[in-house]
C-alpha cells in the first residue's frame, strides 16, 4: 500500500491536531457540536438529542464493499458505523443503527485501534459512518492513530446535517466528504426527517466542505484521494427537490461536482404511514433525476 502524506499527519506533526481536539472537546460541555445545538453537558456524561454522552457509540466496524467505486475500490472501504444520528428520517433503511441505542461505548484509543484494524486489512479508507454528534470523539482518535501509524485517506460520510464550526476543525483532517443532499426544501425536510432548517444548514454544509477539499480527485487506480461527493437518494413524487439541488451544486459549487443519484429507495421503517413514500421509486423518477442533473451542466454523476 502507498503511503501519502496525508493532511492529519501534517497537523499532527505540526501540534495544531492536538489543539483541535481540546477545542472541539469544549464544544461538549453545552452541546452544539451538532446544529440542534442541544447544550447537553455531554463531558460530565449526559446525553444529547443524539443520546450520546462523552464516549462515542459503535455498531459496528469493517470492510465495506457496498460504497461507489472510489470509496470501495477492490478490498473495500474500511467503515466505522456510529449510532444514532441528528436526522429522524421516518423512511431510513438503516434504522436499527441510527434510530435505537444499538452498538458498544467506545473510547478514543478503542476508535483509533478499529481504525489501524482496519488500514491492516487493507482498506483504501477509513470512513466514518453518521459522524455528525462524534466530531471531537473523531479528532481525538485520530490523533492517537495516526501517532501509531495511520496513513489512508479519511472520509466524513454524514447526512449533511452538520455544524460549521465542526467542519472549521476537520479542515485538513478529512480527505473526502461524502455528505448527503437529502431535500432541495425545508419544509419537506421537516415533514420526512423532523429537522428544522436543512436546506439552509446543508447548503452551508456543502459550501464548507467543498472549499476545503474541492472538487473529487480520482488517483490512476480509480481511488478517490481528496475531494467531495455528494449522495442524492431519488424519492417519489419528486420529493426529494432534485431539481433544486442540482441547479445548486451546478450553480454555487461546482459543475464538477461528483454526484450519485441513488435509486435504491424502498419503504421501510415509518414510510408506510406516509402514503406518497409507500412505494419503490420507478425507473421514470430515477431517469428524470439523471435528465435533471444533465440539464443543470452537472458532468460526473452515477
Amino acid at each position: 500500500m502507498i503511503r501519502t502524506v496525508t493532511g492529519y499527519r501534517r497537523l499532527f506533526d505540526s501540534g495544531a491536531l492536538e489543539q483541535r481536539v481540546a477545542a472541539s472537546y469544549n464544544h461538549l460541555s453545552t452541546c452544539d457540536v451538532c446544529p440542534l445545538e442541544c447544550s447537553a453537558d455531554r463531558i460530565s456524561g449526559k446525553l444529547g438529542v443524539c443520546r450520546t454522552g462523552i464516549k462515542a457509540k459503535v455498531n459496528s466496524f469493517c470492510p465495506h464493499h457496498g460504497e461507489e467505486d472510489p470509496i470501495r475500490g477492490w478490498r473495500g472501504s474500511g467503515t466505522i458505523f456510529f449510532t444514532r444520528c441528528n436526522l429522524k428520517c421516518q423512511y431510513c433503511q438503516n434504522h436499527s443503527i441510527s434510530q435505537i441505542d444499538s452498538g458498544e461505548e467506545v473510547s478514543p484509543d478503542d476508535m483509533a485501534n478499529m481504525m489501524l484494524r482496519l488500514q491492516s486489512y487493507g482498506c483504501h479508507n477509513i470512513n466514518f459512518v453518521s459522524p455528525s454528534h462524534v466530531v471531537p470523539q473523531i479528532i481525538a482518535a485520530v490523533m492517537i492513530a495516526v501517532k501509531a501509524g495511520l496513513f489512508i485517506p479519511l472520509v466524513y460520510n454524514s447526512g449533511g446535517f452538520d455544524s460549521l464550526p465542526m467542519l472549521v476543525l476537520l479542515d485538513g483532517i478529512i480527505d473526502i466528504y461524502m455528505p448527503d443532499m437529502k431535500y432541495g426544501d425545508s419544509t419537506i425536510a421537516q415533514i420526512y426527517s423532523k429537522i428544522p432548517n436543512y436546506l439552509t444548514v446543508n447548503q452551508a454544509a456543502v459550501r464548507e466542505m467543498h472549499r476545503q477539499v474541492g472538487d473529487l480527485i480520482i488517483d490512476r487506480n480509480g481511488l478517490a484521494v481528496r475531494g467531495l461527493l455528494v449522495r442524492h437518494l431519488v424519492l417519489p413524487e419528486s420529493l426529494a427537490g432534485t431539481k433544486e439541488i442540482v441547479n445548486f451544486l451546478a450553480e454555487e459549487i461546482s459543475k464538477d461536482t461528483y454526484l450519485n443519484l441513488m435509486d435504491q429507495y424502498r419503504p421501510s421503517y415509518h414510510a408506510d404511514q406516509y402514503p406518497e413514500l409507500n412505494r419503490q421509486v420507478l425507473p421514470i423518477e430515477h431517469q428524470e433525476a439523471i435528465n435533471m442533473a444533465i440539464n443543470a451542466g452537472l458532468n460526473r454523476f452515477d
